[in-house]
């Protein structure tokens, strides 16, 4: 009987300096859906905002962009928009086609490089998905983009700035912008994310 085939990526938020990532192993069946609800997860990101993908389609070496259509055409600013819950991640990702751009938040633009780094057998005694490995905290919401958060953390290291106690008001709790644990990553059930969303 054939295993399972697992895909290795790594997610890295583009302008980070030290490099906010993270490595997560997810099915090889997965929908775009299904990765969108992996990487809000392991990055620490509260699906509040739209989502898309930019990779190239490896059968017409185009560029193709998969979200969430306004229309069930996928027609969106002249843009044809694929539906990410219908559109196999296998489909586009190979050994031959490792890359992708994953944008969440089109106000505070927050890109992210994604790299399939290896296809593994499925381990049957483990549940996928994990993350296995990262690096830094994830921003804070609607801080501004990349230009937002590091004035934040500019803020935050500094308690005699006058906009010191505004920002630890507004962040409603602690923040240690370089704390991660893979191991404290809890992902959702993707169906139940998108019957949710769907039914707002």
């Amino acid at each position: 009987m054939k295993r399972k085939k697992i895909f290795q990526f790594k997610i890295s938020l583009i302008g980070t300096n030290p490099l906010i990532w993270r490595r997560i192993q997810v099915p090889s069946n997965y929908s775009f859906w299904d990765l969108h609800v992996a990487i809000q997860d392991s990055m620490g990101w509260i699906d509040y905002h739209l989502h898309n993908f930019e990779m190239k389609d490896p059968s017409t070496n185009q560029k193709t962009e998969i979200g969430i259509p306004y229309e069930e055409d996928a027609m969106w600013g002249g843009r044809k928009i694929l539906p990410d819950h219908k559109t196999k991640i296998s489909k586009y990702f190979n050994e031959h086609n490792k890359k992708a751009i994953y944008e969440y938040d089109f106000g505070d633009s927050w890109r992210h490089n994604i790299h399939l780094e290896k296809i593994l057998e499925a381990n049957p005694n483990e549940i996928y998905p994990q993350c296995v490995a990262g690096k830094m905290a994830c921003p804070p919401e609607d801080c501004g983009g990349i230009g937002g958060y590091y004035n934040l953390i500019e803020i935050l290291s500094d308690s005699s700035n006058e906009e010191y106690e505004e920002m630890i008001e507004w962040l409603g709790e602690k923040y240690d912008y370089e704390q991660f644990d893979p191991k404290d990553v809890v992902f959702d059930d993707p169906k139940e994310r998108f019957d949710f969303m769907n039914d707002e």
